[in-house]
């Protein structure tokens, strides 16, 4: 029945929490001054020591967490910005913006970010019960994916009157992919936002240090193109190895592209640097492993190899006593049949932090 929940799951004994409590109060009256309207948003609190089946049902694993449900959906992302009134404040607002942006005609659409990941929607008026669900769905997903929309005139070429278009068109400058139209209910808000998710977040991400704390959270191990900013070519090729070869891995791993320009931290402990770039290499949160050759990637197999090697402890026991004796693709990092050791996990350190939360759970991920 609300818009917006934005959600404080804490402990007492948190001292984390203790500091946050009064200035999510705080914000709690800044935002009802300024959205005084039922409805648009609310600010809850949740007791984890006493709500432990809400805790468990939100996997919470840190203290505080700050989590947001729109219309009744809970967004993937939480809160990880600055914990002021005024930043709470500032988040809120922006989260109450319109997710759409109108264009007044096609020829506005050929200025749009090639690099980002649309959704195109061609209706003939906005008070059409389609375009409210479109709506809803651009609102949950705005993270993920831009929205743009037309009306009457602007769109008309583009679809039959009285029946509503919605296109995918994918970032063309860092991908293979092709325009896409959707085929389902445009009245079923559930299958709308499945097949917008399932085209807006992408297969192979890219890592920031913005969405680095989340990625890390995910638990999984990394398999990252690190590339030079301006290298659109390689991004493109390893997207698309990536989806025809290791779509059945994305469970157990994260598949990601790095600039190696901005991480050129974790390509230091590689022993590289950016005259490198592009390489290939896998992060486990425990130690780094470098794929030997980037053009082997274009050989079928040998990326799936790679992977397979982290998951039967080949990667690891290699580093640290030579190689085994059928040698593979690995046996070139190696001289002679002394053993090395990898370099430690550099995308762990971007986690979480214990100076920020009382993290719950202590162990390697």
């Amino acid at each position: 029945s609300n818009e917006l929940v934005f959600l404080n799951f804490y402990a007492e004994w948190c001292r984390f929490s203790n500091i946050l409590a009064p200035i999510f109060s705080e914000a709690a009256d800044k935002i009802k001054a300024e959205f005084p309207e039922a409805g648009k948003v609310v600010l809850g609190k949740v007791d984890c020591d006493k709500e432990t089946a809400i805790a468990s049902r939100f996997h919470i694993n840190k203290y505080p967490t700050l989590k947001i449900v729109r219309n009744g959906q809970l967004s993937k992302r939480e809160y990880r910005g600055q914990r002021s009134a005024d930043a709470f404040l500032e988040f809120v607002k922006k989260q109450l913006e319109d997710p759409i942006l109108e264009f007044k005609s096609l020829k506005d659409l050929e200025n749009l970010d090639s690099k980002k990941r649309l959704i195109l929607g061609y209706f003939d008026r906005r008070d059409q019960p389609e375009y409210d669900i479109f709506r809803k769905v651009a609102t949950n997903l705005k993270e993920d994916c831009q929205f743009h929309v037309g009306f009457g005139d602007a769109a008309q070429a583009m679809h039959p009157p009285g029946t509503p278009i919605i296109v995918f068109r994918p970032d063309v400058a860092l991908s293979h992919e092709n325009d896409e139209t959707y085929t389902g209910g445009l009245q079923n808000f559930d299958e709308l936002k499945i097949w917008i998710q399932e085209k807006c977040v992408p297969l192979v991400r890219e890592i920031t240090f913005e969405n680095a704390e989340e990625l890390t959270e995910e638990g999984l191990p990394f398999l990252i193109l690190f590339h030079r900013p301006d290298d659109l070519n390689s991004i493109k090729d390893y997207k698309s190895i990536i989806d025809r070869q290791l779509l059945d891995e994305k469970q157990n791993v994260n598949f990601l592209t790095a600039d190696g320009k901005r991480f050129a931290h974790p390509l230091h402990h590689l022993g590289k640097s950016e005259d490198d770039l592009p390489l290939i290499a896998i992060d486990s949160f425990k130690h780094m492993y470098l794929f030997p050759h980037f053009s082997d990637m274009y050989t079928p197999g040998k990326l799936k190899q790679f992977l397979q090697d982290l998951y039967s402890g080949k990667l690891h026991r290699e580093f640290h006593y030579g190689p085994d004796p059928t040698n593979d693709i690995h046996s070139d990092l190696h001289s002679g049949n002394k053993g090395t050791s990898p370099p430690e996990s550099k995308f762990k350190e971007l986690g979480p932090s214990k100076h920020r939360y009382t993290l719950l759970e202590k162990d390697e991920l």
